[in-house]
């Protein structure tokens, strides 16, 4: 009621009930499309993907006999909970940003509770329960089935992204669009380096490619590092050797961004330079490995970089830097024309794609040996098999808190990127001055 009354004061304050009624029906309908190409798409992949994580420690918990109180979808209050006959109440939850899996008798931060805290909690359900109860709870399991129960989750998102790949590779095929050189940036590192307009890139580093994707691939990861290029320039081979610089460009799907760039544009050849392979499902799942092992590849050779100074971190995403990536996806793919229907099946296939890749990086984030992610909680398991005894109370309630540290400096430093990529400190900036 105060808003709408709000409203109606603005409208006339500025002379025009009329057009000021079109403006904000104009403006709620630019609101809600940018939901719909941006938070939409992002809430579906995210939650498909987190919820097949959850799934998989889900799945072996139940195969390992672990009770298992609670499946939830997202976070805080229920807008959909039921409770099946085994006890397991099925939540949906009104916040779609993650999920868990609660495990009955699961009160410890760190999921890994020490000797006297084991033996407090199995007094206590032989007290409730009785002798023997404690054998379906998840912490009197044996620390194999208590490892493999964790490993399932970041295990399944590495199998729903061989899954996607090899779904899209059996029905789309794969695409191979020459690396040909349509134009040379002047004063580029590719104009010095002899880069002429039709010359196609034919190996780096001595590595065969077939692909553009493959050149700009490793170009972007290899700032200030020359690469050697082998050419076909008319039926003859030819040397080349540029280093790429790095420099800020606004991409359609990322942001604003700085990557490596040589000044090349690579655009096929029509006809010529285009092909599709269609593949077999043996063939499409081989492709899919591959993907797979090509995107942890990247991931590792980046981390490298950041690590060892080359390379500044800012293409890290956090959950803004997604929702765009889908959002940019979503517009893109829908923009190439056709019909609704052929713009529907393309925002869908690049989506799919986009939920394989996001589920190797929270597989592969998941395995990092941090003690709040699944791969701390499998150094603590490591150190309970070896020493016949869980890791001391304090040592992981320190290593809890310094993983949570590292855990939120992370997505803070992520968040700060991806608000970066969008302008808004710009924005900002011009908003005060």
């Amino acid at each position: 009621m105060l808003s709408h009354q709000g409203s109606d004061f603005a409208l006339y304050q500025a002379g025009s009930p009329v057009g000021g009624r079109v403006e904000i029906t104009n403006g709620m309908l630019g609101v809600l499309s940018q939901i719909v190409t941006y938070v939409l798409p992002f809430l579906v992949v995210l939650t498909t993907v987190v919820t097949i994580h959850e799934l998989g420690h889900f799945l072996v918990a139940r195969w390992c006999g672990v009770k298992i109180d609670r499946f939830a979808i997202g976070f805080g209050k229920a807008i959909f909970s039921r409770t099946d006959r085994h006890g397991v109440e099925w939540r949906v939850a009104w916040l779609p940003l993650g999920g868990y899996v609660k495990f009955a008798g699961d009160l410890d931060a760190s999921s890994v509770p020490d000797r006297e805290g084991l033996d407090r909690l199995r007094s206590r359900i032989i007290a409730e329960q009785g002798p023997g109860a404690e054998r379906v709870y998840f912490h009197f399991k044996p620390v194999w089935q208590r490892a493999l129960v964790t490993v399932a989750g970041p295990v399944a998102n590495f199998i729903l992204a061989f899954v996607l790949f090899t779904v899209l590779f059996s029905i789309v095929g794969e695409q191979i669009v020459a690396p040909r050189v349509f134009a040379v940036a002047p004063g580029s590192p590719a104009a010095a380096a002899g880069f002429q307009s039709r010359d196609l890139i034919t190996a780096v580093n001595g590595r065969p490619v077939h692909d553009g994707s493959e050149v700009t691939g490793t170009v972007m990861l290899s700032a200030g590092e020359p690469i050697r290029f082998t050419v076909d320039r008319g039926g003859r081979p030819v040397e080349l050797t540029a280093t790429p610089q790095r420099v800020e460009i606004q991409d359609q799907v990322a942001g604003r961004v700085k990557v490596a760039r040589i000044g090349l544009d690579l655009r096929p050849l029509v006809g010529s330079d285009i092909s599709i392979r269609r593949l077999n499902p043996i063939e499409a799942a081989a492709k899919g490995v591959d993907r797979i092992g090509e995107v942890l590849g990247t991931t590792l050779r980046y981390l490298g970089r950041i690590v060892t100074g080359r390379e500044s971190g800012d293409m890290l995403n956090g959950p803004i830097g997604i929702a765009t990536a889908a959002g940019g996806i979503t517009k893109q793919a829908s923009d190439v024309g056709g019909s609704v229907g052929d713009a529907a099946i393309s925002v869908g296939l690049n989506l799919v794609q986009l939920a394989a890749i996001l589920s190797i990086g929270i597989g592969f984030l998941n395995l990092l040996p941090i003690p709040i992610l699944d791969g701390g909680h499998l150094v603590f398991y490591a150190y309970e098999a070896v020493a016949r005894r869980p890791v001391a109370a304090r040592v992981q309630e320190a290593g809890y808190r310094v993983g949570l540290a590292l855990l939120a400096g992370l997505m803070l430093f992520a968040t700060w990127n991806d608000l970066q990529k969008l302008n808004l400190f710009k924005f900002l900036g011009g908003l005060v001055s």
